[in-house]
């Protein structure tokens, strides 16, 4: 008997980000496989789930993405109504879309609910309109950390003319710094570095791209973090004194 399995996103840590369905599925919930950057208030939406941490992050000891699969279809075969809730959208970065091919190649029937990403939550809270009409004609996601380990094309990147939001790039922040400057983007292109976007700890970082390695550094950025690179990373200052006033 094969139950349906919710490949869920719980957002970027607010629980208060959550959508009507997201909570919908974590209250019929049997099991959740929980990863490691979803917030734990999140579960008072699954009183009586078993809770199974999954967790995967850069530079932590990771469960294997096998044994992931394994642990949905067992559940899933035993009639277990199972959330697999990821942080962030499972369509961003959070493999949520091979998940959901690998379930339907055994004949398990899922459904992807998705969250609100950390690009957008953490530069919203920073006043930062990333497609500001005027000053930016879109907005690029993209991933310092490739399956193959190889190298995006930075230069490319450089000259599509819309706001760069760079996940997973803290570790290799030399590298897209200097993509993008052999790309031809200005060096005075301003920068924001975004960490614990959305959560009450946020912190952030004003910089430009030619000193957002040395201004990193001062600042102690770390994992998890976001880029926001363009010229829409100049804006929200006066935002962001509101929000501190009134905190």
């Amino acid at each position: 008997m094969n139950a349906k399995v919710w490949l869920v996103g719980a957002g970027p840590g607010d629980p208060e980000l959550l959508t009507l369905k997201a909570v919908r599925a974590l209250n019929n919930a049997d099991v959740v496989l929980i990863d490691d950057l979803v917030n734990p208030a999140v579960l008072e939406h699954c009183p009586v789930a078993r809770i199974i941490p999954v967790g995967k992050r850069g530079g932590c000891r990771s469960t294997p993405q096998a044994f992931i699969h394994r642990l949905m279809l067992r559940y899933a075969r035993q009639g277990k109504t199972l959330v697999r809730l990821k942080g962030g959208d499972p369509c961003i970065f959070g493999r949520g879309g091979e998940e959901a091919e690998w379930l339907a190649r055994h004949g398990v029937e899922a459904e992807l609910v998705n969250g609100i990403t950390a690009g957008l939550a953490g530069a919203t809270r920073c006043g930062i309109s990333l497609t500001h009409r005027g000053v930016a004609r879109g907005v690029t996601l993209v991933t310092a950390h490739t399956q193959d380990d190889s190298s995006l094309n930075w230069q490319a990147l450089a000259q599509t003319g819309t706001t760069l939001v760079v996940y997973m790039g803290v570790t290799r922040m030399d590298q897209v710094q200097a993509g993008l400057l052999q790309g031809g983007l200005p060096a005075s292109t301003p920068v924001a570095m975004i960490e614990n976007a959305s959560l009450p700890e946020q912190r952030e970082c004003r910089s430009r791209l030619d000193a957002m390695l040395l201004d990193a550094a001062a600042f102690g950025l770390r994992s998890p973090a976001v880029l926001v690179i363009g010229e829409v990373a100049a804006q929200g200052m006066d935002t962001m004194v509101s929000l501190a006033r009134s905190a």
